[in-house]
């Protein structure tokens, strides 16, 4: 039996509807507007918020999009250069995230066992966070800029939606094994920015999730940076509430 459609709300109007405590994930939330409504304690998550500089996001008449992406690049020193455009600075960008991500990985280590592996809020756990970052490198730098035949790891996750990866608890590897796995796939972007000129950055190149959308080197590596810091911003989100106990069981 096919699934039912989901019921389309585009272009209502709900006026005096308690929408309190509801949860709202993968919806198009694009130009609705608010208006004397209780929205203390609203949290927002929209990571293609700050993609584009012509988006807009307006609180009591202020756009906030500007100082949300300047705390950003406060709190997660580096994040500045996910637009580097030269080989230098995409070099300095990947040193940057590798820094972070080091310093992430320690304070997760440190959390009682079996905190890699729990899940905040039905998130992906702090293991399957890594496991991610494994298949976009793979997506983005060994498919889509290498040209490799057999780009996936077996250990990557894909996105739910995205069929070239595994089951997020099938075949599940250690904590360890994610780790290894993981360093290897950072190694290999470091490896590929070593010696990447402007002349390489320039070649086009397909996207992988859609051949008839052409794509560059330089904006392929500048997606794994994007990939990385939105990850990252998550991680430490978690990490955050798991050292607080507000944890669920993954």
């Amino acid at each position: 039996m096919d699934e039912p459609s989901p019921e389309i709300l585009k272009d209502r109007t709900f006026r005096s509807r308690s929408l309190r405590n509801s949860r709202f994930v993968a919806c198009d939330l694009g130009d609705v507007v608010v208006r004397g409504s209780d929205i203390a304690g609203m949290d927002l998550d929209s990571p293609w918020l700050l993609e584009d500089a012509d988006n807009t996001f307006l609180v009591n008449g202020v756009d906030v999009a500007p100082f949300v992406d300047a705390e950003l690049n406060r709190r997660f020193p580096g994040r500045e250069l996910r637009t580097a455009a030269d080989p230098a600075a995409l070099r300095a960008a990947w040193a940057a995230l590798e820094q972070s991500w080091a310093a992430t990985l320690e304070r997760a280590r440190a959390l009682p066992d079996g905190a890699v592996d729990a899940s905040v809020g039905g998130e992906w756990s702090f293991a399957q966070t890594l496991r991610h970052l494994v298949h976009a490198t793979d997506v983005w730098l060994a498919k889509a800029v290498l040209g490799a035949e057999e780009p996936f790891h077996p250990a990557g996750l894909a996105n739910d939606d995205d069929g070239t990866g595994v089951d997020a608890e099938a075949d599940r590897p250690s904590f360890a094994e994610v780790v290894e796995v993981r360093a290897g796939r950072q190694a290999m972007v470091r490896d590929y920015l070593a010696g990447v000129t402007e002349e390489t950055l320039a070649q086009p190149r397909r996207n992988p999730h859609d051949p008839d959308h052409e794509e560059t080197v330089l904006s392929s590596l500048r997606t794994i940076l994007e990939e990385e810091w939105e990850h990252h911003r998550y991680a430490v989100r978690d990490l955050e509430a798991l050292a607080r106990g507000s944890v669920e069981a993954g």
